[in-house]
């Protein structure tokens, strides 16, 4: 069971979990953890479920998806019997008018939508992944020189569950390096498999990009893929200017993560996101929502 908290309705609420039986046997049987770490976590795994949500085949999971997620189809561009496979349908674009950008260039937005935790004045040998468990931002990203940039700054974690929409968008105007990939693992970002599988998001396979952007200085832009999770499509142009709300990539198939490094005195993460983090509960966001603020210079 997974309970976060509805900043709006401020109350918390049990999140409906795609797959809620099968990951709770792979992440707490000794047998599940077995099959996991011979076949689930491969890529081979994922690559074929994604290939067959790919397929006309699979059209078949989508009213059923619609149904038991109760996804709001009046959001989307497509209406339901226009995708040609669950894949098209999981990577829906949204109409214009059904995730507003708060447009204050002060204010810090949620590149999508998911389920986020806020951390301050970070430790960059001890980034929490789940109580009790650490993991440093060297083993991440593989570059001592560009994490230590980020000492003592911030750094978020949006999930992505199944159900969400899964396009990522930038926070500011700005520009972005070239994304690097990083080979690794398929493992769940459900907080069932973060409890079990220690340093999980160093070891499953990610993309990194640094953006330059027009607010927040550099921000280093993570995401990481998960058990399903095809393929990460990155739709920018590098090195080109880049506008707040502008799309920046898809996840196919799965849950999946977004986590966003900021350097020290930067940004300041709205209250109730940090009390809600303290606590150890995630707070449900959406694309273009306001979750922090920029901090002004003195100069």
């Amino acid at each position: 069971m997974i309970k976060y908290y509805n900043r709006k309705l401020k109350k918390y609420e049990i999140e409906h979990v795609a797959g809620d039986i099968y990951l709770n046997w792979i992440y707490s049987s000794p047998i599940g953890m077995r099959f996991l770490e011979i076949i689930f976590k491969k890529k081979i795994f994922s690559k074929l479920y994604g290939y067959f949500c790919d397929g006309k085949l699979s059209r078949k999971k989508i009213p059923n998806f619609i149904n038991d997620f109760n996804i709001n189809m009046n959001e989307c561009i497509k209406n339901e019997n226009d995708f040609k496979s669950f894949n098209d349908f999981f990577t829906r674009k949204l109409k214009k008018d059904a995730r507003p950008i708060c447009e204050n260039s002060d204010s810090l937005i949620s590149p999508g939508d998911g389920r986020i935790l806020v951390y301050s004045n970070i430790n960059l040998n001890k980034l929490i992944q789940v109580k009790g468990l650490t993991y440093k931002l060297i083993d991440l990203i593989g570059k001592n020189k560009l994490a230590e940039k980020f000492k003592y700054g911030s750094f978020m974690v949006l999930r992505l569950a199944p159900t969400d929409y899964h396009r990522f968008h930038f926070i500011d105007n700005g520009i972005c390096d070239v994304s690097q990939k990083i080979k690794g693992d398929y493992y769940s970002v459900n907080p069932a498999a973060l409890k079990k599988i220690p340093e999980l998001f160093c070891k499953n396979k990610r993309e990194l990009s640094l953006f330059h952007s027009q607010n927040f200085g550099d921000v280093l832009y993570i995401e990481v893929g998960a058990t399903c999770v095809g393929s990460i499509i990155q739709t920018y142009f590098p090195k080109k200017n880049i506008l707040k709300g502008s799309e920046k990539g898809y996840f196919k198939f799965g849950g999946s993560t977004i986590i966003l490094f900021f350097e020290k005195e930067k940004v300041i993460f709205d209250s109730d996101l940090i009390e809600q983090t303290e606590k150890g509960y995630e707070t449900k966001v959406m694309l273009g929502e306001k979750i922090g603020i920029k901090v002004k210079s003195n100069s």
